[in-house]
Order: C-alpha cells, then sequence, then structure tokens
C-alpha cells in the first residue's frame, strides 16, 4: 500500500475528538433524559468548534460549549457559554468547564 502523508499548513478548521465528543454528548444524553434539553447542535469553524445544547428547537441556546485551541496558552480552549452570551467558565480541561453543567444534575436526598 502507499503511504499516507499529513497535510502540510494549518487544518481547515476544528473538531472534537472522540474522547471530547463522547464526554459532551454523554452529558447531552443524561440532560435529555433529565428532561432538560431536547436538540443539539455543532458547528465546525476554521477559528472553533461548538456543541450548543437546547432546551427548545426554536430558541437560543441554552448552553455552548466551545474549544477555540488558539487560547489553548492564554486563558484555556475551552469555554461553557452561558444563553445571554457570557462566558460561565473557562478552563483548559473539558471536566471542569462542564461542571456547572453536571451540577444541575445533581438533586438533594432525604434521610
Amino acid at each position: 500500500m502507499g503511504t499516507v502523508a499529513p497535510f502540510p499548513g494549518k487544518p481547515l478548521q476544528v473538531g472534537f475528538d472522540r474522547t471530547e465528543l463522547m464526554r459532551i454528548l454523554d452529558l447531552y444524553g443524561r440532560m435529555v433524559a433529565a428532561g432538560l434539553w431536547k436538540d443539539y447542535a455543532i458547528d465546525l469553524g476554521k477559528e472553533a468548534a461548538c456543541f450548543a445544547a437546547f432546551r427548545r428547537a426554536a430558541e437560543r441556546p441554552e448552553y455552548r460549549i466551545e474549544k477555540r485551541p488558539a487560547l489553548r496558552n492564554r486563558q484555556g480552549m475551552w469555554a461553557l457559554i452561558g444563553e445571554g452570551g457570557a462566558v460561565l467558565k473557562r478552563g483548559q480541561e473539558l471536566g471542569p468547564v462542564l461542571a456547572p453543567v453536571e451540577r444541575r444534575l445533581m438533586k438533594l436526598v432525604d434521610d
């Protein structure tokens, strides 16, 4: 067979790798099961990849999870953005950025 050579230059779009997408879709599935989210959208662009979660399909997204590799060495490439457009959490790793959304799934249990 032949040898596969990488294409020189910058990639044409930013995307999620398999482990990142599995973590995000796992959270999405749990939020759907809880009845909080109904739809999602994925946008893969030149500077950022974005996962948007919706309560209803006709609204603005309740949360957006963005990956911007250009901010890796500054503020962190992951950002959790709320419905109003405010950055709720930013970080170097995906887990801590998703923590505020995962906390919504926790419920107090009475003894």
